[in-house]
């Protein structure tokens, strides 16, 4: 499937924050790119340019690309709960983001390659879609085959984020997504209102 593989930093410039992490070059030039991007004198956005770069931002921020976003956006209006909290629920909830946030890979799109390549077990069954939704109680583990692997080992050794929505366990390499996050438990600088009225028109 079609992903973004062009440069992050020019991406994290023209959001004004580094979504995709730590980043050098990004705090090196942290204004938009291109040739007028450190003259601070721009017009003001328009409320639905504000509501789209913040559907762009998401959209970056977790690997998803404009079907696929706009489906979960369906899914979360016809759950119960508030909408633009159940969109990023159900962000949070895919098994690429999950095995991220469990510090098996620094980046979600190390994450999905890791999945789609078949190193990543949903209750002892390898599942390579990125995309599969996990429910809680659900156990997530290194596939006995890939536990060697150094990327995996390194990532683990540099990850120091704790989530109380998650356990995981460095010497097994498994992990258990115990419930799905509340909304002030998703670190994301993301405004999810302004995605609900961008759709909502």
């Amino acid at each position: 499937m079609a992903r973004y593989t062009g440069p992050k930093t020019k991406i994290a410039r023209k959001f004004g924050e580094a979504i995709y992490g730590d980043d050098k070059a990004f705090e090196k030039r942290n204004y938009p790119p291109g040739q007028h991007g450190a003259n601070k004198r721009r017009g003001k956005k328009s409320e639905y340019a504000i509501q789209l770069m913040e559907k762009q931002k998401a959209k970056y921020t977790y690997g998803i690309l404009e079907k696929q976003f706009r489906n979960m956006f369906k899914r979360a209006t016809a759950a119960q709960g508030i909408t633009g909290e159940v969109l990023l629920q159900l962000c949070e909830s895919r098994l690429d983001n999950v095995v991220y946030r469990m510090g098996v890979s620094p980046s979600r799109s190390g994450a999905r390659q890791l999945v789609s390549h078949r190193h990543i077990t949903v209750n002892g069954e390898v599942v390579n879609i990125p995309s599969y939704q996990l429910k809680a109680g659900d156990v997530v583990g290194v596939r006995e085959k890939s536990k060697s692997l150094e990327a995996i080992d390194r990532s683990l050794s540099n990850s120091s984020n704790v989530y109380e929505w998650i356990t995981f366990n460095n010497e097994t390499k498994e992990g258990t997504y115990v419930s799905v996050p509340q909304r002030i438990q998703i670190p994301e600088n993301i405004n999810e209102q302004f995605i609900v009225e961008l759709y909502s028109k």
